[in-house]
């Protein structure tokens, strides 16, 4: 899977460094092309003409080399690769990563990637678990990059802990596993529905719920990393989605959300309905503000449009629909009657019993239920890692033809 890859490897200043050209000449062994950009403080650990004769190519680490007259442009490097690897990714990069200091080529290169990008972190244990590095690589994650875990053992410093980084093989098959789901969906297209929705009460007041869109934004990411063409439609949310083959349609309410899927879905080979949708909305939206008074306040509501019944109604042939659940008792049950009154293929469900589930986390744990097997209960973990268990399962029953 990895024949006629271009992987551009950057490195930074860790003694992990030494890693590296085991894991350049694993990725050539494989068929891959592979270009090395390094900060300065990389060449403390290993050198440059190693690293340029294992390649084949020059090691990139300045704009431009007055010495050797070689211009080296960020934005074609970053142009050039069909995976960016920082490996290892120390703290101090992981957090210019973040706030977008490009001080270095390196910077300058994530920045103008266009392609999947994986960091491998790699430090001292108390640098790991310090509270300033969990929260960049939380930030990373939630913008689309791809972490690979740092595992435990024995460090440097001596000491025993978290902040190794994973070893060269470990990492080709990463890298090889990723090119072949990346391919899964190529041709598809695929509808993703995220976030909330408001139902206005008067100009400043709604009625809403908590969902933060992040589980619809990494299905939707996922997606497209396996090559399809997604459209994700989401209600009012604070996070932002650079993936090229994702289009982004935002909507405010119910109904707006209801009008662009049905515009959208007619040319979906999936639809994956992640949205915590309103049930009600108020009959009457007030003008203007409504006065605080002394008296009780009653709001008449109606019920807003079963948008996940409409598009199962009305679906082409050989569309494939999954519907998210979340409930807070009798949980599978209700879920699998949600799953057949609303002639699904597929329900997501998740419970708000269970700890770092549901709104507002950053982790989630599912159960997947199918008309054609039984549920599959996934592990509690990171809502992009989710995202991709949920993703296999699901182009797994595409495979197979197994539609309600």
């Amino acid at each position: 899977m990895l024949k006629g890859r271009k992987i551009l490897i950057g490195i930074t200043g860790s003694i992990a460094a030494y890693k590296v050209p085991l894991l350049i000449r694993l990725l050539i062994k494989e068929g891959a092309e592979v270009k090395v950009v390094a900060t300065g403080n990389a060449f403390d650990f290993v050198t440059p003409l190693t690293l340029s004769a294992l390649t084949g190519h020059p090691v990139y680490n300045k704009g431009f080399d007055g010495e050797t007259g070689v211009w080296a442009s960020h934005i074609d490097l970053g142009s050039w690769a069909d995976v960016f690897l920082l490996a290892p990714a120390s703290a101090s990069t992981m957090g210019k990563m973040v706030t977008g200091h490009a001080d270095n080529l390196l910077l300058a290169v994530y920045l103008a990637a266009r392609c999947p990008v994986f960091f491998a972190p790699a430090m001292d244990v108390d640098m790991y678990l310090h509270a300033s590095t969990q929260d960049n690589i939380k930030v990373l994650q939630k913008r689309g990059n791809i972490m690979i875990e740092a595992q435990e053992g024995e460090l440097a410093s001596g000491l025993h802990g978290a902040g190794r980084m994973e070893e060269p093989e470990k990492i080709v098959e990463i890298l090889k596993n990723h090119f072949v789901r990346s391919g899964e969906l190529a041709g598809k297209n695929v509808l993703v529905t995220a976030g909330p929705t408001f139902e206005p009460i008067d100009p400043v007041r709604f009625i809403g719920n908590h969902s933060s869109g992040r589980m619809g934004f990494s299905l939707a990411e996922e997606a497209a990393r396996r090559g399809a063409k997604v459209n994700l439609v989401c209600g009012p949310v604070s996070l932002q989605i650079n993936t090229p083959s994702v289009k982004r349609t935002d909507v405010t309410t119910a109904g707006e959300m209801a009008a662009a899927c049905r515009e959208l879905a007619p040319a979906a080979d999936l639809v994956i309905m992640a949205a915590a949708v309103a049930d009600y909305r108020p009959v009457i939206k007030s003008l203007s503000k409504i006065k605080k008074n002394q008296d009780l306040l009653t709001l008449e509501l109606e019920p807003t449009e079963d948008i996940l019944s409409g598009l199962s109604k009305n679906r082409p042939e050989g569309q494939f629909i999954v519907g998210f659940s979340l409930e807070t008792d009798n949980e599978l049950e209700n879920a699998g009657k949600k799953l057949i009154r609303k002639n699904l293929d597929a329900i997501v469900m998740n419970s708000l019993n269970d700890p770092g589930a549901g709104f507002g986390h950053d982790t989630n744990q599912v159960t997947i239920l199918f008309r054609s097997r039984q549920p599959v209960k996934l592990p509690l973990d990171s809502k992009q890692k989710i995202a991709g268990m949920i993703m296999d399962l699901v182009v797994k029953e595409m495979s197979a033809g197994n539609l309600r």
